[in-house]
């Protein structure tokens, strides 16, 4: 993620509190708005908030950091998060995962107890606070004196948005904010990593004398706002694209001509889907992303792979070929501006899927392909709906940067509170289109409190609830660990949620469609409704 170098504003000549000092910092970095959920020991912090702020509250921890993390993503600037000590920390821990496995910029600090008492084990305050959130931030810190806390959450900033991003947390002692500090001089760090030229040369040269290239799009690619330099780069090389498995971006157009489809988290399916290829290039993603065990190579016999990607911990351990460390879209430009056009015979192109037809109760496929007809070109999703995962992939195609959005962590309850950042950061920089949570069933009740939100903000977002009735993914998966066909794992179904209830009793309008000469037209409606609007659909 990329943002402009900070500029310095006018400070009084007085020396400020550590509140006065935070808030000016806030402004130098560009942060104007908090997350929340708020407790005894953040109520200081809060004290005189500034009229240019603005605070966004979740009713759950976990909501909480679920908008910051979509927030973060749409604007490409760290998101500041409040929690509270302890409890709120272990709640939010879950989505705390899942930026840590985005990548996403997140300042997450947390109300402590005042420093007189922590000696006495008082009441809400977190022993140890620090250690609670590792090892998925990329820094903790509860500073020494309060003196420190301007210059920890400048510290916390930067760590954040250095690649690989990431969240960091701070630990502020409640008494911390009247005592007196020294103003934060704003800095300049960079935040790229620029590749190293002699193994950029050694992949160039790889992939000009390649006769059957393939490349595979990470969500690197879109962090670092690179998919239209790879879009250029496949089509100077007539190399075919795969989506990475467990991608949580969209890295390339996905009905491009030149789009091969998505790599399962198999190992032998890997395989096998990169067999016709002699080179292999994974740009902004692991080499790959297993779901299940697998036996034999992890690439093609005879087939050379190259990895360019931000994180060298992801560089270091994967199993096999060479790779590069380096920001995308430096790695991706270098590589546009230091190869020539290769004239190959292109690949073939990838099916389209075909026309689904009407049924009772209506399949997923078909709800699909409806939702992919109804939609505005401008339109972005949201999604986490991972048993329906597949089919999307089939009938929702993504149009590349900034259009998709999804957890890396395959843990649930980011999707819905996720969608309502996106949507405020997408309305922040003024952008057109709607915000669309594609949620199943199941999913939408990890965080079902985003949608109060989603109403007091009166975002352009619609959720739409694929409604099963059951916990699919895990049913569908269930033959992989042993279960005969047909068998259901105990606690896997979902009878009797009325997500229009729900949906009604936090402020949301919504409707719920079981018939499908009704869905063209309420899909139609759900999606030019001015603010939120939740739409139920029950499919097989």
């Amino acid at each position: 993620m990329k943002r402009k170098n900070a500029k310095e504003t006018s400070r009084p000549a007085r020396r400020p509190t550590v509140r006065e000092a935070v808030h000016q910092w806030m402004r130098d970095v560009g942060i104007d708005t908090v997350f929340g959920n708020p407790g005894s020991t953040e109520l200081p912090m809060f004290r005189d908030f500034p009229a240019d702020f603005r605070y966004v509250l979740g009713l759950q921890e976990s909501v909480v950091v679920g908008m910051a993390d979509g927030y973060a993503q749409a604007t490409r600037n760290a998101a500041l998060v409040n929690l509270h000590s302890a409890a709120g920390v272990g709640h939010a821990m879950g989505n705390i995962f899942t930026a840590f496995k985005n990548q996403t910029p997140l300042i997450v600090t947390a109300g402590q107890q005042a420093r007189s008492i922590l000696p006495f084990d008082p009441f809400l305050f977190a022993a140890q606070a620090t250690d609670l959130p590792k090892p998925y931030v990329k820094w903790a810190c509860e500073p020494a004196r309060a003196e420190d806390v301007p210059l920890a959450l400048a510290r916390a900033y930067h760590l954040a948005m250095q690649p690989p991003c990431g969240p960091v947390f701070v630990s502020i002692p409640a008494d911390d904010w009247d005592r007196t500090t020294d103003w934060v001089t704003p800095r300049t760090v960079t935040r790229s990593i620029a590749p190293d030229p002699v193994a950029l040369r050694a992949v160039a040269k790889a992939l000009q004398k390649a006769k059957r290239p393939a490349i595979v799009a990470g969500a690197g690619v879109d962090r670092d706002g690179a998919v239209d330099l790879l879009v250029g780069l496949a089509e100077q090389h007539r190399a075919a694209v795969y989506t990475a498995p467990m991608s949580a971006r969209c890295g390339f157009p996905e009905q491009h001509a030149l789009f091969g489809g998505f790599l399962p988290a198999m190992r032998e399916r890997i395989v096998a889907t990169l067999a016709p290829h002699d080179l292999v290039l994974v740009l902004g993603a692991p080499a790959f992303s297993y779901h299940v065990e697998g036996q034999g190579p992890h690439v093609p016999e005879g087939t050379t792979l190259w990895q360019i990607v931000d994180d060298p911990h992801t560089a270091a351990w994967t199993p096999g070929g060479n790779s590069v460390v380096a920001s995308l879209d430096l790695a991706i430009a270098a590589l546009v501006e230091g190869t020539t056009p290769v004239q190959r015979r292109a690949p073939p192109r990838r099916p389209a899927p075909r026309p689904e037809e009407a049924g009772q109760p209506m399949s997923v496929a078909y709800v699909l392909q409806a939702l992919d007809q109804a939609r505005g070109a401008q339109d972005v999703v949201v999604e986490e709906a991972p048993g329906s995962r597949g089919v999307m992939q089939q009938h929702l195609p993504m149009g590349g940067a900034d259009s998709f959005y999804t957890m890396a962590s395959g843990g649930l309850g980011f999707g819905m509170p996720a969608a309502v950042g996106v949507a405020l950061g997408r309305q922040k920089h003024k952008l057109k289109g709607r915000t669309i949570a594609l949620m199943g069933d199941g999913s939408s009740m990890y965080s079902i409190q985003a949608l109060y939100a989603a109403s007091q903000l009166n975002l352009p977002l619609t959720f739409v609830i694929l409604n099963n009735r059951r916990y699919a993914a895990l049913q569908d998966f269930a033959p992989v660990f042993g279960y005969a066909k047909g068998d259901k794992p105990a606690g896997t179904d979902l009878p009797h949620l009325d997500f229009v209830a729900l949906a009604e009793g936090q402020g949301v309008p919504a409707c719920r469609v079981e018939r499908p000469e009704n869905l063209a037209q309420s899909l139609e409606a759900a999606l030019a409704a001015r603010g939120p609007y939740l739409i139920e659909l029950v499919v097989s």
